[in-house]
């Protein structure tokens, strides 16, 4: 048996991202039970040289839509970047999955070997599909959701392992 690209793409990223919607809940729940300021949270970060909390949402959103959009030769829908709260910021995460879920099987599959240019500053990565999907879109996307998690887990919100990995399919 193989899995299609689009078995490797939409349903791991929507998995993601759902599951990190779950983590910044908790996150939000942690700052009313301890009384903090959510912006606190939301402005934190593992060191001074690293993007914040709410950076790291966004560009785990960014790299899902688009990663996915360019394997679909679509256009994925702009999203600002002007969350400021954690309900905006898992809205963010879910228009995201839903953009996702618009993508079908037909769109990607078959997209292993597809050239595709991604502009970074002056220069341009160019990838194929496959490679595009499982050295950059992946890896960045969990990336993010795992520095996110990292985050909230140093300010002392209670997540685990699971709340990462997510609920068992059945």
């Amino acid at each position: 048996m193989t899995i299609s690209m689009y078995q490797a793409s939409v349903p791991p990223l929507v998995r993601s991202l759902n599951n990190l919607a779950a983590i910044l809940e908790k996150g939000a729940a942690h700052a009313e039970a301890k009384k903090i300021d959510p912006s606190v949270l939301i402005g934190s970060r593992l060191y001074p040289d690293m993007f914040p909390l709410v950076k790291q949402v966004q560009i785990a959103s960014d790299i899902a839509r688009r990663g996915a959009a360019r394997l679909a030769e679509s256009e994925a829908p702009n999203i600002e970047d002007n969350e400021t709260t954690f309900p905006e910021l898992i809205a963010r995460l879910q228009k995201t999955t839903s953009y996702l879920e618009t993508l079908t099987p037909n769109l990607i599959d078959g997209t292993e070997e597809k050239s595709i240019s991604l502009p970074v500053g002056k220069d341009t990565m160019t990838f194929e599909g496959m490679p595009f999907l499982l050295y950059f879109v992946l890896p960045n996307v969990y990336f993010h959701v795992t520095t996110a998690y990292d985050i909230l887990r140093h300010c002392g919100v209670e997540l685990g392992k699971m709340d990462f990995l997510g609920k068992p399919e059945s």
